[in-house]
């Protein structure tokens, strides 16, 4: 009977802790179609949100058509400007690229633009993974 307790009392800490870190997964994408990933989202104890960024088989930026330098990440949150979250980019045999990010605001779409510089302000590179339906 205490077995059956813990287990039960396991899966309710985990389906609680589950649904406050929300999962945003990228739409497939017509530049990169081998890219996927997924995004992260939760609350930190100073009720600022913490975006973490996962995706493959994310092409290098320079063998992109045009070529590119960089990757960059970015969000939407309401009514707010675009904000920018940080470069991300991928390496080794998976192509594998991480970022991890904190915002003051909950973001509603987050996007990668490949971008000629890491430096730019606004997205004005072709979108190539985004969580927009």
């Amino acid at each position: 009977m205490k077995t059956i307790r813990s287990i039960l009392i396991t899966l309710y800490v985990a389906a609680a802790v589950s649904a406050c870190t929300p999962q945003l997964v990228f739409s497939d994408s017509s530049i990169v179609p081998s890219a996927s990933g997924k995004v992260g989202v939760r609350k930190d104890k100073n009720k600022n949100y913490v975006v973490n960024v996962n995706v493959r088989n994310l092409a290098e930026p320079k063998k992109l058509s045009p070529p590119s330098n960089t990757y960059v990440v970015w969000m939407e949150s309401g009514n707010d400007p675009v904000n920018k979250l940080g470069q991300i980019m991928p390496s080794g045999r998976a192509l594998e690229g991480r970022l991890k990010a904190t915002s003051i605001a909950k973001p509603a779409t987050i996007f990668v633009t490949a971008e000629d510089n890491a430096e730019v302000m606004s997205p004005s590179g072709p979108t190539i993974l985004t969580t927009r339906k």
